[in-house]
């Protein structure tokens, strides 16, 4: 990947033209979770730098103008930027709070990339589905993740992943791959089932989140800190 094609830098020079700013920025990334999990892990980096870069920059620009901004970079930008539970649509730039109930996720990463453009281009995708139209999180269930029998059939090694995965829950494919995941009500619960599958796979046990880790920090206005 060309420096060009990385999402956190076309944040940054997305942003760059709404400030007076002459200053650039250093951007270092340090990933925590798998590159092609299909776990959003780009889009929080582009979310991030306009969060941050609009403080450091001055630029002004509201949470929607970021919203906006974001959703050319990508559809699941504006849910990082947004930084609550949310259930979205349009694009993916619409979006409404909802509770999500506290959970712990164990979430295993098999040895393959999957290639998100190959899936939302693929012909077998399905393209008709009823639409959730309810934002409650109970409204949602059963939960279904429609471009998960794509990748099954074009990536055996995620359907393995999901095989093995169904033995300890409600398994289900992240976005558009390749993790696979299994909720859980308790974290011994997950602690459990991560250490049976951490034998076998790339594997996390980790807990839900309701609000970004730095939401407070970098929506406040410039020159204000938080308390506490």
């Amino acid at each position: 990947m060309t420096q060009e094609q990385d999402l956190a830098y076309r944040a940054a020079a997305a942003l760059k033209k709404y400030t007076q700013s002459v200053g650039g920025v250093d951007i270092w990334l340090e990933k925590k979770i798998p590159m092609g999990g299909g776990l959003g892990g780009g889009s929080s980096d582009a979310a991030t730098v306009l969060l941050a870069l609009n403080r450091l920059w001055q630029c002004g620009l509201s949470e929607q103008e970021l919203i906006d901004l974001g959703v050319t970079l990508g559809a699941d930008v504006p849910f990082f930027i947004f930084g609550r539970s949310a259930f979205a649509h349009g694009v993916g730039e619409k979006l409404i709070e909802i509770d999500v109930p506290k959970q712990w996720y164990v979430i295993v990463k098999p040895d393959v990339h999957v290639a998100t453009g190959k899936i939302f281009s693929h012909p077998h995708l399905t393209r008709d589905s009823k639409p959730s139209i309810i934002p409650a999180f109970q409204a949602l269930e059963p939960f279904r993740n429609d471009m998960q029998a794509v990748v099954f059939q074009e990536y055996p090694e995620v359907w393995e992943a999901y095989l093995v995965m169904s033995k300890h829950g409600k398994a289900l494919m992240t976005g558009s791959g390749a993790c696979v995941f299994v909720p859980c009500r308790h974290q011994q619960e997950a602690e459990n089932i991560y250490r049976q599958v951490s034998k076998i796979y790339e594997a996390y046990c980790v807990e839900g989140l309701a609000v970004h880790p730095l939401f407070h920090v970098l929506s406040e206005p410039v020159g204000e800190s938080s308390s506490g």
